[in-house]
């Protein structure tokens, strides 16, 4: 793996180098204010990208150890803060949608068995009977006794 990483690197400097050396010969043929104006841009790319390195250099070490890469230089606003915690908000409403979805089940189904125990012949006191509930572990002797 660190071969193919090392050959990998390896190819990558010298097509870079190509370029460079192609670069430097075609800014001989441009005039002598644009290869200036070329010079001062190159100078401040390099100076952003040092900035940028000391930056993340100090959230690393004010961090203790975790870098933080931000892609703006100012501190995250009301509104990006509100948005981190969207996902939590979400999660809770989902909950709660779930929590209520299986409360209304549970209802509609006692609904359901108190319906069914109202509408039955039986009242509901035989159901509490202890010689109902005998009765009922006994196995019927009308369906044995017919052809």
């Amino acid at each position: 793996m660190t071969e193919n990483f090392t050959i990998r690197n390896d190819v990558e400097t010298q097509l870079a180098a190509r370029w460079v050396r192609g670069l430097d010969a075609s800014l001989e043929t441009l005039p002598h204010h644009v290869n200036e104006r070329l010079r001062v841009a190159r100078l401040h790319a390099l100076s952003l990208q040092r900035t940028q390195v000391q930056r993340l250099a100090l959230n690393m070490s004010a961090g203790a150890g975790v870098a933080t890469l931000s892609l703006h230089d100012q501190e995250p606003g009301l509104w990006s803060r509100l948005t981190s915690f969207l996902p939590l908000i979400v999660l809770l409403a989902g909950l709660v949608g779930i929590h209520e979805f299986q409360n209304d089940s549970n209802a509609h189904k006692l609904a359901n068995l108190d319906q069914a125990l109202l509408l039955d012949d039986l009242p509901p006191d035989a159901y509490t009977d202890p010689g109902f509930l005998k009765f009922l572990s006994v196995p019927s002797s009308t369906s044995q006794d017919q052809p």
